[in-house]
């Protein structure tokens, strides 16, 4: 059965992003779009469309054409919004990194993407010039000012003209994170102008953000739920982001207290710290309204515990980067109704419930695997057709790899999930590519890695490996995190004589699962 969204249908503009996403800027003249939080520099509605503008008439001068790739490997900054959209209007494709890669992970990116261009920070230059060298990055643009790059200033000439560039808002793509999908290694997802218009449109009709709210950023914009919910979606409606580098619980409560932040889009973990942490109760937050949880799923009990400590009106939404991102939220209306659930369908999705082994619709009531389709879903998988058609069906369905359940009263809840990724504090992290680096050491004959429970982290990732005898299981752990990003460090190892794996090859993950959830509750 289709199940659709219980909302009407929202109108969807065949806009470029920029074009749409800046309406009505003029409007909002000099109220505040962007701050960022540790100096209080502050990027006012006006001053954003003349950046957004100049750095599109510097991009046009240097070469950078339609359908060419720049990347962002940096923190969260107010010029990050002006960077994205600049090339957003030429017509270019934005890539977003994560700052944590190594610059080897980074250079397997903009290797795969073939970006043109790329700007970082100071502090990340060293990697990102390894990696742009690895590469064949043509220039490197740095915020603020270091030796061996170009400072992303001279890019702001006063007085440049952005080029008159014809976009396809279906056909073009204006971003290509990546993510892992339902297993194996990082994909390009490829998100349409279209695709990004249609879900700020269906974002904002479930939550109300009004043009007196700030929102605060410390979920970060390289993710597709930082990128499009907190970075885009305030600013057709005037309202303030606040911007964090990181996340640190002291730095984030001062910044709400401040700032007067009314509605925070925040990931579990954040939500654990505040429910639990003796700090909270040093700091006035009394002015937030709305928290929000996504990324990663929420337990009922931690979700009320939260409301309740900090006194404002929870709520989850669920989505993927491949459906840029939201399909299901409670939004505000339905706020504290509906613990521990995703909401139902936001307006224009559908959704299905398949079983898993069969690909059948499920009873209702019952749970199986979820698909979705609407406006928002991707284009598909950058120059990887076969994973697209793995993905997405013929049909339009994408296979989100997730199990969920409907409930009577049309709310979603997100039971247990098929794909192999592990979710470490809302990061993925694909088990393939921890699997692929261990067995580059030669002590390391054999090995596995799944995710295992943590409270605080959600999951952490734990290896199996048959080895030679002649190394430990902390130098396995060391080994790998000298190779990866720290959110992919291997937190647990467990020295194993062999792997199971089916009679094709592939490693029987269910079986280490079932073999840590016995060796758990014997503990």
């Amino acid at each position: 059965m289709v199940i659709r969204s219980p909302f009407p249908d929202v109108e969807i503009p065949d806009q470029p992003l920029t074009e749409f996403v800046l309406a009505r800027a003029g409007e909002f003249g000099g109220r505040a779009a962007l701050i960022d939080a540790p100096s209080g520099r502050t990027v006012t509605y006006a001053e954003l469309v003349q950046s957004v503008r100049a750095v599109a008439a510097g991009l046009d001068e240097r070469g950078f054409r339609k359908g060419e790739v720049f990347a962002h490997y940096a923190p969260n900054l107010p010029e990050y919004a002006v960077a994205f959209h600049g090339v957003a209007t030429v017509g270019g494709v934005n890539t977003t990194a994560n700052p944590l890669l190594t610059a080897d992970e980074l250079a397997r990116q903009l290797s795969d993407c073939r970006a043109r261009l790329m700007v970082t920070v100071p502090a990340l230059l060293e990697k990102a010039t390894v990696a742009a060298e690895q590469a064949g990055v043509q220039e490197i643009f740095v915020y603020g000012e270091a030796d061996g790059a170009t400072p992303f200033a001279s890019l702001l000439r006063a007085g440049g003209e952005p080029p008159e560039v014809a976009i396809n808002p279906a056909q073009d793509l204006v971003a290509l994170p990546y993510s892992s999908g339902t297993t194996g290694l990082p994909k390009g997802v490829m998100l349409t102008h279209r695709n990004l218009v249609a879900n700020i449109c269906q974002t904002v009709a479930r939550y109300r953000v009004s043009e007196r709210e700030r929102l605060i950023a410390v979920l970060p914009f390289f993710h597709i739920y930082g990128l499009v919910v907190i970075m885009n979606v305030p600013l057709p409606l005037g309202a303030t982001i606040v911007t964090m580098p990181r996340f640190e619980l002291a730095e984030f409560l001062r910044v709400i207290q401040d700032y007067r932040i009314t509605r925070a889009f925040v990931v579990p973990p954040i939500i654990l710290a505040l429910a639990k942490q003796p700090i909270v109760d040093e700091f006035d937050l009394s002015s937030l309204e709305f928290m929000h949880s996504g990324a990663a799923p929420l337990s009922a009990e931690l979700e009320l515990a939260c409301g309740k400590r900090l006194g404002c009106r929870m709520t989850q939404g669920y989505g993927l980067t491949e459906t840029s991102p939201v399909t299901h939220a409670v939004g505000d209306s339905l706020a504290g109704q509906m613990p521990g659930s995703i909401g139902p369908l936001v307006p224009n999705t559908e959704c299905r419930i398949v079983d898993v082994a069969t690909g059948e619709e499920a009873p209702d009531g019952e749970p199986g695997e979820l698909l979705i389709r609407g406006p928002q879903v991707m284009k598909g998988y950058f120059d990887n057709p076969q994973a697209t058609a793995l993905a997405i069906d013929p049909d339009g369905w994408l296979h989100t790899g997730d199990i969920a359940r409907v409930e009577p009263d049309g709310s979603t809840r997100i039971v247990d999930r098929i794909k192999e990724l592990i979710k470490y504090k809302g990061y993925q992290v694909a088990p393939a590519e921890l699997e692929a680096l261990l067995l580059t050491h030669p002590a390391i004959a054999d090995a596995a890695v799944i995710g295992i429970p943590d409270e605080e982290a959600g999951e952490v990732p734990k290896a199996f490996v048959v080895t030679d005898g002649l190394i430990t299981s902390g130098e396995v752990m060391q080994f790998v995190a000298e190779h990866v990003a720290p959110y992919k460090k291997v937190r647990a190892v467990e020295i194993v004589e062999e792997i199971p794996k089916s009679p094709s090859g592939k490693i029987l993950r269910r079986v280490l699962i079932e073999r840590e959830r016995t060796a758990a509750m014997a503990r």
